[in-house]
């Protein structure tokens, strides 16, 4: 399995490519970061995001492309572009027919370190190590986009599982009926 990891931002978007399946070596294929000048218009700003993020699926053809979920912060400005940087990275892997799937920041944590509460230094390191690389990828925002693809990997089979159970038990439980029956009429 191929993913490429956004960790989305407008200044710094943090891409990473990393391949392999669950209980095995994985490899990292590339990582970097597409960067906008903080000063260019907003619109601007996201087509350059955009035609960043089409050269890595262009180059890397990854088969899944996974995004940090946008949490509330207490700034609202940085919010706002880390969801406009999400959107568009969504928007061109919708466009290819890539699917996508969305992680929290704790999520990836864990699924990397062992705790939903690491710090970067510690994303860095477990990421540098699981990836056999010589030095944690920087900046933060490239190993943070290596990590969500290493998370994506691992936890894939296990949200795979989960939705074929679903469609299973769908499938076999009948339907009930949303209409209430007629009354019988009383006289």
């Amino acid at each position: 399995m191929r993913v490429l990891g956004v960790d989305p931002g407008l200044t710094r978007c943090g891409v990473g490519v990393v391949e392999g399946v669950a209980g095995r070596p994985l490899t990292m294929i590339g990582v970097g970061v597409v960067r906008t000048p903080a000063e260019a218009d907003l619109g601007h700003r996201l087509v350059a995001v955009e035609q960043g993020i089409e050269q890595w699926l262009d180059e890397h053809r990854p088969e899944f492309v996974a995004v940090e979920r946008v949490f509330s912060q207490h700034n609202v400005r940085t919010v706002m572009g880390t969801a406009q940087a999400s959107a568009v990275a969504m928007l061109c892997a919708a466009r290819r027919g890539i699917p996508v799937a969305l992680h929290t920041p704790s999520e990836v944590k864990a699924a990397v370190t062992g705790s939903g509460r690491a710090d970067k230094a510690q994303v860095g390191a477990m990421v540098t190590r699981l990836l056999r690389l010589s030095a944690p990828p920087k900046p933060a925002d490239a190993a943070d986009a290596l990590a969500l693809a290493i998370c994506h990997i691992w936890r894939a089979p296990a949200r795979n599982r989960l939705q074929q159970a679903v469609a299973r038990h769908t499938a076999t439980t009948p339907a009930t009926a949303t209409t209430p029956a007629p009354k019988g009429r009383t006289a």
